[in-house]
């Protein structure tokens, strides 16, 4: 199957956060299942500067809010890739210094819907345009992949265009929706009676990510448990209705990792290589030493805490913030911070950092080589969530025996097993999960954790537990797979305009 993955960001090209591991490790399952998976990207300045080789291949038009803009239709290449990797670049738009989608003060770019309108409209031509191409590089694409709201309208545009080509949506976010007004709709020549309940229109706005949910031909997110809460009105966000009215065409498929790119048997970032048995205590011991190097925090072999994630209030960090001074009073552990995202949050732990030198070490940004000595060299890996529609970190945590702390949602709730008395005796206890999303929860659960950490037998008991556990993306893969090849799904009784609004 000729499969077009849509994502506004994918390692090893870009990347700031979970989804642009998805983008990079799905499609690499799929290609080891048979099929012909090629990506699509904004040419980002960063993707440019990360390609070793770039071609154009044609040049296209697309409408904006306003203008209408011309494309170059780029293939990139980079060393130890081999997935076909198409740009669309549009130098106005995507070629700019910071993030994907925010710039370089970490403030959103105030035309970012556009900016990913202006994506989907190119990315739902490229799907006609392969066939135009020189002979070496036609293709006819036999389903699109779309991700997150910056793929929202995509669906939309073959709809319009009358495309053939199927179409599957994966949510890895319900907060994010993009939405722009009735005059920017407007402009883009859909169909008029699209604005409406039934469809784009969402309260008074035009929504892509709920046009996604409309015209898709499967909805899917990215874990069971998530999948079910976004059905119920405290997490759906509004969106509660419209995706119960998805009857069948509605799914949870739970993310995977990458085996290979995450495994401390042959990981080239950290100090020791190892797998479950004997060596995982030694192996972590070095592995913590080799990491604390370079920090003010003690060269010693006491319990070290770690967080990976975006700065954010989804991401628990408000919690982590008010437990940590109680917690450096009452023990003696270190945390080693890596993330980067709301200048309130930065600020907040740069102030405990200052205060508490030689027990939190933070760095803003992202590394990868930090990440991956992360989670080989701590001993606990907080998540702490208020939502989490599936999280990676918890995976590669348990991966290389280090204990996930994570509050009981989404994909947290489907992939750690609270360490109890019955999960110690079936031998199914992975991590410890918190009874409610406060600091208080938080700060039981780490003591929890801290109390067990001194059991080494026990505590080997549930590493060598985690770190069994299979978190591939083999499975996943197959059940994407069923559904690009099934035919259209029937929706629920009610109307996206009657449960939605």
């Amino acid at each position: 199957m000729n499969i077009l993955f849509a994502c506004s960001e994918a390692f090893p090209f870009i990347k700031t956060g979970g989804l642009g591991d998805v983008a990079y490790a799905l499609p690499e399952a799929l290609k080891k299942l048979g099929d012909d998976v090629r990506l699509v990207l904004p040419a980002y300045r960063g993707v440019l500067e990360a390609s070793d080789k770039i071609v154009e291949l044609g040049e296209f038009m697309v409408k904006g809010f306003s203008v209408s803009y011309s494309f170059r239709l780029l293939q990139v290449t980079k060393k130890s890739y081999d997935t076909d990797v198409y740009l669309i670049d549009i130098p106005e738009l995507y070629d700019r210094a910071g993030s994907p989608y925010c710039d370089e003060a970490g403030e959103p770019w105030m035309d970012n819907t556009e900016r990913f309108v202006v994506f989907s409209q190119a990315v739902s031509l490229l799907t006609q345009c392969f066939t135009e191409l020189e002979s070496g590089n036609k293709w006819t694409v036999d389903v699109v992949h779309c991700n997150d709201w910056q793929t929202g309208l995509v669906p939309a545009f073959l709809k319009a265009s009358g495309s053939s080509v199927k179409s599957i949506f994966t949510i890895h976010n319900l907060a994010y929706d993009g939405l722009f007004n009735y005059e920017s709709f407007m402009q883009l020549d859909l169909p008029k009676e699209w604005w409406s309940g039934e469809f784009i229109e969402f309260y008074g706005s035009a929504s892509m990510l709920k046009s996604a949910m409309i015209f898709s031909n499967s909805v899917t997110t990215v874990s069971p448990n998530y999948a079910h809460e976004i059905c119920t009105e405290k997490l759906g966000l509004r969106f509660d209705g419209v995706l119960r009215s998805l009857g069948d065409k509605f799914s949870g498929i739970l993310n995977g990792i990458d085996l290979d790119e995450w495994n401390p048997q042959n990981d080239p970032y950290i100090q020791q290589n190892y797998s479950t048995g004997k060596q995982v205590a030694s192996s972590k011991r070095a592995n913590k030493f080799a990491l604390l190097k370079g920090t003010k925090l003690p060269q010693e072999d006491k319990p070290l805490l770690g967080f990976i994630g975006r700065l954010v209030e989804q991401k628990g960090i408000a919690l982590i913030c008010e437990i940590l001074p109680e917690l450096f009073k009452a023990t003696n552990v270190s945390i080693i911070i890596l993330g980067s995202g709301q200048s309130n949050y930065e600020n907040e732990l740069k102030k405990l950092a200052k205060t508490w030198p030689e027990r939190l070490h933070l760095h803003i940004g992202y590394s990868e080589s930090l990440a991956h000595r992360i989670e080989a060299g701590s001993d606990i890996f907080l998540m702490p969530s208020k939502f989490e529609p599936c999280g990676l970190n918890q995976m590669y945590s348990l991966r290389y025996g280090t204990l996930p702390v994570v509050n009981n949602t989404g994909g947290l709730a489907d992939t750690v097993v609270n360490a109890t008395l019955s999960t110690f005796k079936n031998n199914t206890a992975s991590g410890f999960v918190m009874k409610n999303s406060d600091a208080n929860s938080l700060l039981v659960c780490i003591n929890t954790a801290l109390e067990l950490y001194t059991d080494k037998a026990r505590w080997k008991q549930l590493q060598n537990t985690a770190m069994k556990k299979n978190s591939g993306w083999i499975k996943s893969a197959k059940a994407y797979r069923k559904l690009y090849a099934k035919k259209p799904a029937k929706t629920g009784k009610n109307s996206p305009e009657k449960v939605s609004q």
